[in-house]
């Protein structure tokens, strides 16, 4: 039985989950992408998971890229399909009702970079180097990077490191949005993971609540993600999570959150 290319972990209601092929950087390839999906499927579908962590193996990549010796064989329609099952699992990571969070241990390039932009949230070590280099091999990012490099960076960014194909360091990458914070390589899992147990803490609705209302309010208009945040917002009043957190708050306590 071939080994998954996807570990699994579970610490005090946040799964870890790590891209396990160190000795290819942990490229992306058809089968790590499926792994990947069927993983997030699951902590989605998981009521004792409230966040997730998303890293590589070894200290060298988080993911170097999609596997270039697999796209190398591909005709223009297996092409289309590849892409269509890299931008599957960006989506899925995307639109997961739990927050999660790349741990960007090393090298985030192409499909690499491309699955740390599909996070909520990233924290690199300073090490870290991040880039979509396709232009290089004569293609153009296909996992969603053109499109969530224009969300989060920019068009001028986007542009930059498209066109040039030329990895930024974790320091250029927190000045262009890419990342939230920029820890030293030794503190990167200490930093991370406190940053998860304290997501793994909070209200989940709440939680679930603003990742709607920005992910998917988000591609709306003005107007229309007004109205979605409104009906987010009054949602939760029906929660019992709601009334314990405002009631915890008036009796200057520690709310115990229910996921209800």
């Amino acid at each position: 039985m071939t080994a998954s290319p996807v570990l699994s972990r579970d610490t005090d209601g946040v799964r870890v989950l790590t891209v396990d092929r160190p000795d290819k950087l942990n490229a992306l390839n058809r089968q790590t992408l499926e792994a990947l999906d069927a993983a997030f499927a699951a902590a989605a579908e998981d009521a004792g998971i409230r966040a997730l962590v998303l890293t590589g193996s070894g200290s060298k990549a988080f993911v170097a890229g999609a596997d270039i010796a697999e796209m190398n064989g591909l005709t223009a329609i297996e092409g289309r399909e590849f892409s269509l099952v890299g931008q599957r699992l960006m989506r899925r990571i995307e639109r997961l009702p739990k927050p999660v969070v790349a741990m960007v241990n090393g090298y985030a390039l192409g499909g690499g970079l491309e699955l740390a932009m599909a996070c909520h949230l990233r924290v690199a070590a300073d090490s870290a180097r991040l880039g979509q280099p396709e232009v290089g091999l004569g293609l153009i990012p296909g996992f969603g990077g053109t499109q969530r490099l224009l969300r989060l960076a920019g068009r001028a960014a986007a542009l930059e490191l498209c066109l040039l194909g030329a990895p930024v360091d974790a320091a250029r990458a927190l000045q262009l949005g890419l990342v939230n914070r920029v820890v030293p390589a030794a503190e990167l899992e200490a930093e991370t993971m406190k940053l998860a147990a304290q997501l793994a803490a909070a209200a989940p609705l709440a939680l679930r609540g603003v990742l709607d209302a920005v992910v998917l309010g988000g591609e709306c208009g003005i107007e229309e993600g007004l109205q979605f945040e409104t009906a987010q917002f009054a949602l939760l009043f029906a929660s019992e999570d709601m009334r314990e957190g405002t009631a915890a708050f008036l009796e200057k306590r520690k709310p115990q959150f229910r996921n209800r």
